[in-house]
């Protein structure tokens, strides 16, 4: 709460220090300048934040130039030039122009207006306009990087006015993938504390005037995750200390950098633990970096006070606003969390920061504030909020908010110090950060922008957060609806888990302690049927065949004539049920599965051998499936169609009768319960087999099927093995169609049984799986492919339908690809799937174990073994195989698809990318397909010619969403082989019309008003 007088004043000072950078334009940074024109709400701005990002890792020629043609060719350079004042951001323009005129590339990626332009140059002008937009994104880069190394930054920050600063330096990159990733940016810190060491002692400063160095933790350690929190404490905190007093000994600071929300409380517990080292006694150099846009801000500067406190050391803090938020926004909505991590509205995140700030001031006895920000109402705020200038200092990133700083720092000024945070390294390496600064900090919204725009009143942008929240009636973001309330009216979003989050972990792990682990059974439940023969089978876990589980039974003969006859006597009264009903009921098991979550996750995890997460997102998908459905099914209304001769005419939509829905061990509840779900919302009785893996998973779900209102006759249970089952259920003419998931051997199977039956002709509903590719070329990021490509080629174990098989990586970056993916898969933990550490779980018998295993005994002869995760000591005990990586040379080495953590790499050429689309084409059959490239065109053109079901853009090939738009509309589309819709649900249905003749009651005036239209 800051008093009107006190606003005032701060309103005041930030007014003046805007006037006096509006006034001083004319030394305004080229970067600024530079944002400044080419914001983010301008086309031409994106456009080059997408070529920054990725260009100078692109080390061929011919990708180079499709990648500067896709993002500079058709952007409209010419209504920038002129329109600033300076000549950096000028003369860049007029080369972007030039470039997006010159630069010619194949006819399939040539866009029809810029074909005359690019027909005036020759082929040899090309490498002259790459080498020069080369060289323009080198020098975006050289205004944010300080120095290609620590000698060359120090260097440069004696040079004129950057004496005037402190600096923070920061070995920056993106996060370690692998060990020997963690151990190159170990070295690099060594390195850059020694040479900061030497350099503070020649200058004879204190801690606090001393240049620091920054940290990454996630750059320590390559699993820097929650759920390796054990295995990262005890690995990252001796690299941690190390480096600590190494710091200590030159005396300078050392400060750790945020993570994401998702590991704020991991980064806590290594902090405190090395904090509380006595080795560290007598230094006041360690802090770390905390975001005022989460909500856990003042905790956590509590919790830090403690600490500082109980060791009588004084603690640097860098207070931030915080640079992930769409990644934290996006993330909580992806996992169906109860909220966000973050403040939706920006000025929410002002307010924390001026709350953390005061609280921060209040107790500079044990804690050094340094406050990062390029905001001048902050910066007054602040300054008058401390009532002196003693004990803080101010923050500001390199290249950024200079012109502001410059009124701020100096004896004629405030008189306040300022450090630097400057990125050392590569910028090659570094782009792909930089863009994430400049899209932060270069968005219309953001000050630095904001600043320098002389249209925007000066009133506008120094505008107090806490008087305008105050007028504000919806303090969150009214278009950032909660998590649970992302598909809006349509339906509810499924509950998730969130497994970063410690409280959360210790109840679930009560609710499945309480939960029994053995004894558990399922038998058919055919209402009239006697008692199953067979005799019981023993459920064991995948991961310890020793642990039985419980038993199931499966259904004879009798049983199923029964289950057939019960389904076609049930099925025309559950047909003629109000839509409204049926759909009531899947909105209830949907509940009651939620309620019943904790039971379900562990049969998925010791029936099933799925991850705990893997288990909690099967468990979303299945309630999903039922809300979809009935939101569907509402949609399915009797429709009146056209009468051109006067008549009435009414199209219904009606169940088709009884419907097998047979479902796969790899989905045991998420496909079990869509195709169930879809049958009976559509009015069929349903006839649920279960895969024999996983019966009591299946069992479990009919019961809450049965417990959310179905009849008992409508939906039956009838588990069995398949070939048994299943030619019992397809030979009856009473079953109207099959639901099936699986083999595509089955399928056929299944088809052709269907097809020998006379009668009327049943449906076939099949999702089958396929020889699934990702095609990577050399734009992608080899960091964000490498974890995509090992969450869908290993994670399940490899045993998802749209799991990737193949990746075709184009052979000028696969080396490195390949180094990384080595590394990566060296660090994934194999084991107990009810451990939360563990990434890879079991196969699912011995079967499927069996197979795996021969297929990689044969491509260790025949192909070139890449890398192969270990195995636990103990893994006899299950059935485990080990994610291994082939590089193979032609695709028909694979006769089928593979089921399981066994991936293929091929090599290609970048001019031969139509000849792999043929081959994928020519396998037959892809349920989904990978692209990681930087290219518009490049990923249209794949997706315009490959043959498969769905294509993923730059993310992994797995996790797909259950529609949410029925029926078309305005909204979201489904996005995945889950996703349902209109073409899906009217499998399950027949049409019927129904006409009434209104000739005798005005036919002639019908006729009459369509004369018109007739005309």
């Amino acid at each position: 709460d800051i008093s009107p007088a006190l606003g005032n004043q701060i309103t005041a000072l930030a007014a003046s220090l805007v006037v006096k950078v509006r006034a001083g334009q004319d030394d305004q940074s080229p970067v600024d300048a530079f944002m400044q024109q080419y914001d983010l709400s301008s086309t031409e701005g994106v456009l080059l934040m997408c070529l920054a990002e990725a260009l100078l890792r692109i080390p061929d020629a011919d990708t180079a130039d499709a990648l500067i043609a896709d993002k500079l060719g058709d952007a409209d350079w010419e209504s920038h030039l002129g329109k600033s004042e300076s000549m950096f951001v000028n003369a860049s323009t007029w080369g972007l122009m030039l470039t997006g005129k010159m630069v010619r590339v194949p006819s399939s990626l040539e866009r029809s207006f810029l074909t005359p332009f690019k027909k005036l140059v020759s082929r040899s002008g090309e490498p002259v306009i790459r080498q020069a937009v080369r060289q323009a994104m080198r020098i975006m880069g050289h205004q944010y990087v300080m120095g290609n190394t620590i000698k060359d930054a120090l260097k440069r920050a004696r040079d004129g006015d950057n004496r005037q600063y402190r600096y923070s330096f920061d070995m920056l990159g993106e996060a370690a993938l692998t060990s020997a990733d963690a151990e190159r940016y170990f070295s690099a810190y060594q390195r850059a504390i020694e040479q900061l060491g030497r350099d503070h002692r020649t200058d004879a400063v204190d801690t606090v005037d001393a240049p620091s160095i920054s940290v990454k933790l996630s750059a320590l350690h390559p699993r820097y995750l929650f759920s390796q929190f054990g295995r990262v404490l005890d690995e990252l905190t001796p690299r941690l200390k190390t480096l600590a007093l190494m710091a200590k000994e030159a005396g300078i600071a050392l400060t750790l950098d945020a993570e994401e929300a998702d590991r704020l409380q991991l980064s806590l517990a290594v902090f405190e633990r090395v904090y509380r080292d006595s080795d560290l006694d007598g230094w006041d150099g360690m802090g770390l970096v905390v975001q005022a846009y989460q909500k856990r801000a003042l905790d956590v500067l509590a919790r830090l006070g403690e600490i500082a406190s109980e060791t009588g050391r004084r603690l640097p803090l860098r207070l931030v606003k915080g640079a992930y938020w769409d990644t934290e926004i996006k993330r909580s909505q992806e996992q169906g969390l109860n909220g966000y991590p973050v403040f939706t509205r920006k000025i929410n995140t002002d307010c924390s920061y001026l709350a953390c700030a005061s609280w921060l001031l209040a107790r500079r006895e044990i804690f050094y504030p340094q406050f990062a920000t390029h905001n001048a109402h902050t910066i007054a705020a602040v300054h008058l909020l401390a009532g002196n200038n003693q004990g803080y200092e101010f923050q500001r990133l390199h290249g950024m908010g200079e012109e502001l700083y410059s009124e701020v720092i100096g004896e004629k000024n405030l008189d306040l110090p300022c450090r630097v945070y400057a990125p050392v390294g590569s910028h090659k390496d570094l782009l792909p950060y930089l863009v994430r600064r400049l899209l932060e900090n270069g968005a219309n919204t953001s000050f630095v922008n904001r600043i320098s725009d002389r249209e925007l009143p000066v009133t506008e942008i120094v505008g107090d957060p806490l008087t305008q929240n105050l007028e504000i009636q919806s303090k969150p973001h009214p278009h950032i609806p909660l998590p649970k309330a992302l598909f809006g009216a349509i339906r509810d979003n499924s509950r998730g888990l969130n497994f970063d989050d410690p409280s959360v972990l210790q109840g679930l792990k009560t609710q499945l302690e309480s939960l029994p682990t053995s004894d558990l059974s399922a038998a058919p439940l055919i209402p009239g049927s006697k008692a199953a023969k067979d005799a019981p089978i023993a459920v064991t876990n995948p991961a310890d065949r020793s642990q039985v589980v419980g038993q199931w039974q499966g259904a004879d003969e009798a049983m199923v004539t029964t289950a057939l006859d019960n389904a076609a006597k049930a099925g025309p009264a559950w047909s003629n049920t109000p839509v409204r009903e049926r759909a009531d009921c899947l909105l209830k098991a949907a509940d009651l599965m939620e309620q019943k979550s904790p039971e379900l996750l562990q049969l998925l995890t010791r029936e099933a051998g799925k991850s705990l997460p893997d288990g909690w997102a099967e468990i979303r998908e299945a309630v999903d499936f039922c809300r979809y459905y009935a939101a569907s099914a509402l949609q399915m209304q009797p429709q009146s169609l056209p009468g051109p001769t006067g008549e009435s005419n009414e199209l219904t939509l009606h169940g088709r009768g009884s419907f097998a829905a047979i479902s796969p061990w790899n989905f045991p509840l998420a496909i079990f319960a869509g195709q169930v779900a879809a049958a009976l919302v559509t009015g069929n009785a349903v006839l649920a087999k279960p895969a024999e893996q996983t019966t009591l998973v299946g069992h479990l779900a009919v019961q809450l099927l049965h417990e959310a209102g179905i009849p008992k006759e409508v939906l039956q249970f009838v588990p069995g093995e398949g070939r048994r089952i299943g030619p019992l259920l397809t030979a009856d003419p009473r079953l109207s169609g099959v639901a099936f998931t699986g083999s595509t051997d089955t399928a056929q199977a299944i088809n052709r049984a269907l097809a020998a039956r006379n009668g009327p002709l049943p449906a076939l509903v099949a999702e089958t799986g396929g020889l699934n590719a990702m095609i990577a070329d050399s734009s992608a990021l080899p960091e964000q492919l490498v974890n995509d490509l090992v969450d869908s080629a290993f994670m399940s174990a490899g045993q998802r339908c749209s799991a990737a098989r193949v990746l075709f990586v184009q052979r000028d970056v696969a080396p490195k690809v390949l180094e990384m993916l080595e590394g990566a898969m060296q660090e994934l933990v194999v084991g107990d799937p009810a451990m939360l550490a563990t990434d890879v779980g079991p196969v699912i018998d011995a079967g499927a174990q069996k197979t795996l295993l021969t297929h990689i005994e044969r491509m260790t002869k025949e192909a070139k073994l890449i890398a192969q995760t270990p195995l636990p000591h103990w893994h006899e005990q299950g059935t485990f195989v080990a994610p291994s990586a082939f590089q193979i040379e032609r695709l028909d080495q694979l006769q089928k698809e593979v089921f399981g953590p066994v991936l293929h790499v091929i090599a290609y050429r970048g001019q031969d990318l139509d000849q792999v689309l043929d081959h994928i084409n020519a396998s037959g059959y892809g349920l989904t397909l990978g692209i990681h490239s930087r290219i518009e065109d490049t990923v249209e053109r794949i997706r315009a010619r490959a043959r498969v079901g769905n294509c993923y853009v730059n993310r992994n090939m797995v996790g797909a969403v259950v529609g949410v738009q029925p029926f078309g509309g305005e909204g979201l589309s489904g996005t995945g082989p889950k996703a349902g819709g209109p073409h899906y649900l009217h499998r399950f249905v027949t049409e019927r019309t129904f006409t009434v003749n209104t000739a005798a009651v005005g036919g002639n005036a019908s006729l009459l008003a369509m004369q018109p239209a007739l005309d």
